[in-house]
């Protein structure tokens, strides 16, 4: 399977420079060859693109932009890759290489997904299901009582204000999953991601809830199969996910283009995708 991706993040400068953390890169997942580039530009001028290894596979690219640096000027960053192969899958009989303390991590409540505020919920809806049942009903529930609507939610939202507004984008399907598996003791986390057939196209968020001594993938969206999509980052919650956080100076985002295509032709969701080793 062939994935052909890209983002531009169009940007304006405030005075102060600053530092800038971009989580546009896909993951280098075991099974995958990843070809890409990215770049940045001030005004007409490159700046300079320093690489950081982040969890599960990923990739945080810092872009540092001078003190002097006015404001006003247009700052550009540009991403493209192709991606060949699939994420390789553990064996049935070979366990996943994650530690106790990170499955801990991935119980306890986050900001974006409160897990301890929607207790009693999981409780009255999800109770005396297990495994990989839960994991189902939960996305089931959700995906039948949110409406996905562009824009109605802030970006400060987290599980409980999507839970009593009932819309959202995917990243308030994705936390509001989360919330209510952690609070039946599963751990759960965000995943960003490319997602070939998305619509409209942007940055995709899913859940992953561990089950079964294994990662599933599970979008209460449904919006693309989840077989080809790209993991880009991997977290608590959006907070660890964002495209871009910055640092000691402001930036504003004007635009974002992204795009994501697979080769020969887009898969059909199997209702049963499992998470990739990554």
């Amino acid at each position: 399977m062939r994935r052909l991706v890209s983002a531009r993040l169009s940007l304006t400068t405030f005075a102060g420079g600053g530092q800038h953390a971009v989580m546009v890169a896909v993951a280098r997942a075991p099974g995958l060859s990843v070809e890409d580039q990215i770049t940045a530009r001030v005004g007409d001028r490159p700046v300079e693109v320093i690489p950081v290894a982040a969890p599960r596979h990923g990739l945080i690219h810092l872009v540092d932009l001078p003190r002097e640096t006015p404001a006003g000027e247009t700052f550009t960053i540009t991403y493209g890759a192709t991606v060949d192969g699939v994420p390789e899958q553990a064996a049935a009989d070979e366990p996943e290489d994650v530690t106790p303390a990170e499955l801990l991590e991935y119980l306890r409540p986050s900001r974006y997904a409160e897990s301890d505020h929607v207790a009693a919920t999981a409780r009255s809806e999800f109770g005396g299901l297990a495994g990989v049942d839960l994991a189902r009903a939960v996305t089931a529930w959700v995906r039948r009582r949110l409406a996905y609507v562009p824009g109605a939610s802030r970006h400060t939202d987290g599980a409980v204000e999507t839970l009593l507004a009932r819309a959202g984008v995917c990243r308030d399907f994705a936390h509001l999953v989360v919330a209510l598996l952690r609070a039946r003791d599963v751990p759960a986390r965000v995943c960003s991601a490319y997602a070939p057939g998305l619509d409209p196209m942007d940055f995709h968020a899913v859940a992953e809830a561990w089950v079964d001594g294994g990662w599933h993938v599970l979008d209460a969206t449904g919006l693309a199969p989840r077989q080809s999509m790209l993991r880009i980052a991997t977290g608590r919650d959006a907070a660890d996910t964002a495209f871009l956080s910055s640092y000691g100076a402001a930036v504003r985002l004007d635009g974002l283009e992204v795009r994501a295509v697979v080769e020969p032709e887009l898969p059909q969701d199997d209702g049963e995708a499992r998470g990739p080793r990554a």
